[in-house]
């Protein structure tokens, strides 16, 4: 089961993340839907930021999220944009569909919020039955670094924003909450300018290396699969901070 926390005004603030406007993954998730010819489910599409996107290219995309606030925030920029999203509430550890997708995808380490092997393996068949033939899952969850882990994780990082037209002090960090189970919470607040709390939140994630999410993929319905780095065409390699699977039915 996903947490559902990006509710309230955390859903409302989603966007104006910094992490969002250097992140660079719009661009490669809509050409990869570009190049195929049929339906594309986004998994987790929350907002809208890239599936808004996916519509405004002319794909026929549907999408689902676990929150309900995240949605709404969805269709009002889907309103301001002249789009008309179909997208409904749905846990992606089991879902089911009534039409099948050339492909599915799953941005921003997203996959990274079904804790337990149970769920992932949940996740990954409803993804195999929710594709036609031959269709394809794509997916991207970063690179577990130690040099980051070791140097920041349970440090605050600390930023100035915009927000509703006004000065706010957004914070986050990542810290290790369960060593044999390498799973880690990922925290983050925002104040006003008079130290008033907007909202405070927490989500636990699993760490997923490369050799576990293959063997994700071994057990899951998939028969093939590969990995790429970085949103880049070329194999994941040493020195990359994502990895981007792409699991074919």
């Amino acid at each position: 089961m996903v947490d559902q926390g990006y509710e309230g005004e955390h859903a409302q603030f989603y966007d104006a993340l910094p992490v969002l406007a250097e992140r660079g993954d719009t661009e490669f998730y809509v050409d990869r839907a570009n190049d195929v010819d049929g339906p594309v489910l986004e998994l987790a599409c929350g907002t809208g930021r890239i599936y808004l996107d996916l519509l405004e290219a002319g794909v026929d995309a549907d999408g689902f999220d676990a929150s309900a606030d995240a949605l709404a925030r969805l269709r009002e920029k889907a309103v301001d944009r002249d789009l008309d999203p179909t997208v409904w509430q749905a846990d992606m550890a089991g879902f089911a569909v009534d039409r099948r997708y050339e492909l599915l995808i799953c941005p921003f380490n997203t996959f990274q919020h079904l804790l337990t092997v149970a769920d992932q393996l949940a996740a990954l068949e409803s993804v195999y039955d929710a594709l036609a033939p031959g269709g394809a899952f794509v997916f991207d969850v970063f690179v577990p670094g130690f040099d980051v882990i070791c140097e920041e994780y349970g440090e605050w990082s600390t930023t100035e924003v915009d927000y509703r037209d006004k000065a706010h002090e957004y914070r986050e960090r990542s810290r290790v909450v369960d060593e044999v189970a390498q799973q880690f919470r990922f925290e983050s607040e925002l104040r006003a300018a008079d130290g008033e709390v907007v909202f405070s939140i927490g989500h636990d994630l699993t760490m997923l290396p490369t050799r576990e999410v293959e063997l994700l993929a071994r057990l899951s319905p998939f028969s093939e699969w590969s990995v790429q780095g970085d949103f880049e065409d070329r194999p994941l390699r040493d020195g990359d901070s994502t990895q981007v699977w792409t699991l074919r039915k």
